[in-house]
């Protein structure tokens, strides 16, 4: 498929700059992928569609604070730099993107906080805008991250969310059931649960399982290539353990419904499938590029929010919901006043 299929005019009036008060009342929409059928709902009432030993799939990453400021020495020029990941504990070495790039170089000194305690040397160019950075700091590891994460801010995805970050979004970019650290935006399906839906969804018998993708910034950036087969995502790194493998496998081999729910989960599950279809263990890394036409073979629904104009993300739900199904849904959503993106509506696609 060609990059300019997944265009469409997006205002910018549709795309949702705050989240909902309540997590699980944002609207969703549902579409019925064998039929393409559309019904309008309210989030909460994902619950009608599952029933006893159903499985949800959901990534539990949990993302930090990941943008700082910072200025750079002599010119006291303001500097971003955001974390990407850590690379060494003991020489406290990260992998960064810093902006304006141009201006920082291999022996600069950066330093952050407000009595510029925090100190940090350039070592390496990673990419044009990459640098490794060496945090000069003596204390232990965890006092030197609770310090540095201490500096930070919640790295809302400025293309989508434009504007500064508020108190609320600490908690609000965040699932309920965050629990491995190491992404820098949020499984943004998963946002919508609350702990009483949770709840009522434990109630009525739905098995979770659980995995684990540290979501980068790969899901926001630029595809520079009209013909998709030459796009190269980047890597990110994953964890399937027994205990999903096992939750999961179950459901499929007794007929019931296995939802993943995001693009991450599904990434993820269709890294780590074996040949006869079934869930298997996994760590490492992923690159995986989903695109249509795509055979899935784990999950037989899923649940994602409304994406961008061109965007991996949209490419992954419209291979899974069927291209001209997912587009003309998306077109339904925009004339009936959806919200898209990050803090946006949802839509589950089921398969029956």
């Amino acid at each position: 498929m060609k990059l300019s299929q997944f265009k469409f005019k997006l205002p910018e009036d549709k795309i949702a700059l705050h989240p909902t008060k309540y997590r699980d009342e944002s609207r969703l929409m549902v579409l019925h992928r064998n039929t393409g059928k559309i019904e309008h709902k309210m989030f909460k009432e994902v619950l009608e569609y599952f029933d006893d030993k159903d499985v949800f799939i959901f990534n539990d990453t949990k993302v930090f604070p990941a943008r700082l400021y910072g200025n750079k020495e002599k010119t006291g020029a303001r500097i971003e730099v955001f974390l990407l990941r850590e690379l060494n504990e003991e020489l406290r070495l990260w992998d960064v993107l810093v902006d304006p790039a141009r201006k920082i170089r291999i022996g600069n000194k950066l330093y952050f906080g407000p009595d510029d305690s925090m100190v940090a040397e350039v070592i390496d160019n990673t990419t044009s805008r990459g640098r490794t950075l060496r945090f000069l700091y003596d204390g232990p590891h965890d006092e030197f991250k609770k310090a540095l994460y201490e500096l930070g801010e919640t790295p809302l995805p400025h293309t989508i969310i434009n504007r500064p970050v508020e108190p609320e979004d600490a908690e609000r970019f965040q699932s309920i059931f965050a629990k491995k650290e190491g992404a820098v935006t949020a499984p943004t399906a998963s946002l919508h649960f609350s702990r009483e839906l949770m709840k009522r969804l434990e109630i009525k018998g739905v098995d979770f399982a659980y995995i684990t993708l540290h979501a980068g910034l790969g899901n926001f950036r630029d595809i520079d290539v009209e013909d998709l087969t030459k796009h190269k995502m980047d890597s990110e790194q994953m964890f399937v353990d027994e205990a999903a493998v096992k939750t999961v496998n179950r459901a499929k081999d007794n007929g019931k419904n296995v939802c993943a729910v995001g693009t991450t989960v599904i990434r993820a599950i269709e890294s780590a499938v074996s040949t006869d279809g079934h869930l298997k263990e996994f760590e490492g890394w992923t690159n995986k590029f989903i695109f249509p036409p795509y055979e899935f073979t784990v999950a037989n629904s899923m649940i994602s929010n409304f994406h961008m104009p061109l965007s991996t993300l949209l490419m992954i739900v419209a291979a899974f919901g069927g291209y001209e199904q997912v587009m003309d849904a998306y077109h339904v959503a925009l004339k009936e006043g959806y919200r898209f993106g990050t803090y946006g509506d949802a839509m589950l696609i089921l398969d029956k």
